[in-house]
């Protein structure tokens, strides 16, 4: 097969590339390790920020984001002697809106089948070839394990972080920055309607806990526990008591509901940025470049802005012969990625909390800063709604 771009990755990151590019009268193939099923089941982000919110809506996607995604604007921080709100619409004019990654890839998924977008699922053995040369080239092996070659003029790494696309940019060239943090979360989803209006972060010194939202019918909530822990240790009955305890419940009018559990899993936590973001013809965007712990809620945020900013540099590329922008892609991507890089990181050491009393008090204290100083709430509300695309 040829196109003019195959896009390795058919989540979020890719069908948005596919569909901002075919906008432009650029063709795509995308290729995706699992199937279209699977990858629509995916729980994941839930927090989309302001400049995701409309980079979706100008592409023609927000339908269904805007009769469905709640909007929020702003998020509580807890701890057991104060609680602050963090009022995004009054410190900064922007606000975020809850609607799931899974509601996302719906919505994309949805316009490829409209516009026939080519798709070939269940792929393996994915390799990238000749990104050097003006004829780079993608192989693979289909579900029945026949061999398959697509050839393009660029290839798009969207393939998150156990795809080719990362390892395909050469040892010599690319430079991995990485850090490890002492502890997972443990994830759950609930069906019971959220007990708070707007995500909460609580600081214990028993352990970080968050009570997010995916609806008004189901509820996410995280907590922080000790990396290799064993989802067998922790019945349903653990988490929502160990949930009420961090959370605060029958504190200042918090009152935490508890319900059936549909789902738990485990997420170790760390951050990783891979330059650069283009090496020849291969660009990579979203989680194929970069990881960060979910604290910041930039993930999914990240990916749309890599998209966003790679969707036009392929048009200028390929249409007009303009290599300014495929040129720098890069560096204009990672000035955000290391943003939001360092905010989760800030978020996370901020509240989560181990064995060192003298962080715990460093932790409170700068919750009691945000608690008493505007300028602080600012500075939070900025990076949590979403800074501009081009900082």
């Amino acid at each position: 097969m040829r196109t003019e771009v195959v896009i390795i990755g058919a989540g979020p990151a890719g069908l948005l590339l596919s569909h901002l590019l075919a906008a432009d009268g650029v063709d795509s193939i995308l290729l995706e390790s699992r199937s279209r099923a699977h990858v629509g089941a995916r729980i994941r982000a839930g927090v989309l920020e302001q400049s995701s919110v409309d980079v979706l809506t100008a592409a023609g996607l927000g339908d269904r984001l805007k009769a469905e995604g709640g909007e929020h604007r702003g998020i509580y921080l807890t701890w057991p002697d104060d609680e602050v709100f963090i009022d995004f619409e009054e410190l900064t004019g922007r606000s975020t809106v809850v609607y799931g990654q899974a509601e996302v890839q719906k919505d994309l998924d949805a316009a490829a089948q409209r516009r026939g977008q080519q798709i070939v699922y269940e792929v393996s053995d994915t390799r990238v070839h000749d990104v050097d040369s003006d004829s780079p080239y993608v192989t693979y092996l289909d579900a029945d394990g026949a061999p398959g070659r697509v050839e393009a003029a660029v290839v798009a790494g969207c393939d998150g972080s156990f795809g080719p696309s990362r390892s395909a940019v050469p040892e010599a060239v690319r430079t991995r920055f990485e850090r490890v943090y002492p502890h997972s979360w443990l994830g759950v989803l609930a069906q019971v309607a959220p007990s708070t209006d707007h995500v909460r972060y609580a600081w214990h010194s028993d352990g970080f806990a968050m009570h997010s939202m995916r609806s008004s019918s189901v509820s996410r909530l995280y907590l922080q526990v000790p990396n290799g822990t064993d989802l067998a240790d922790w019945s349903d009955d653990r988490i929502w008591e160990t949930l009420s305890h961090r959370l605060g419940s029958g504190r200042r009018g918090f009152h935490l509901t508890s319900g059936p559990i549909t789902e738990k899993s485990v997420l170790p936590m760390r951050s990783l940025v891979q330059t650069p973001m283009r090496h020849g013809q291969l660009f990579l965007a979203g989680d194929a470049a970069h990881i960060l712990p979910p604290t910041g809620a930039k993930g999914l945020n990240l990916a749309i802005a890599d998209v966003a900013l790679l969707a036009p540099a392929l048009v200028s590329l390929l249409r007009k012969d303009d290599h300014v922008l495929a040129e720098s892609y890069s560096d204009l991507a990672l000035r955000r990625v290391w943003r939001a890089t360092h905010f989760a990181w800030w978020m996370t050491d901020m509240l989560h909390t181990g064995s060192d009393p003298f962080a715990a008090q460093l932790q409170l204290s700068q919750l009691r800063w945000l608690a008493s100083s505007h300028a602080a709430r600012t500075g939070l509300a900025e990076n949590f709604a979403g800074l501009s695309l081009h900082i």
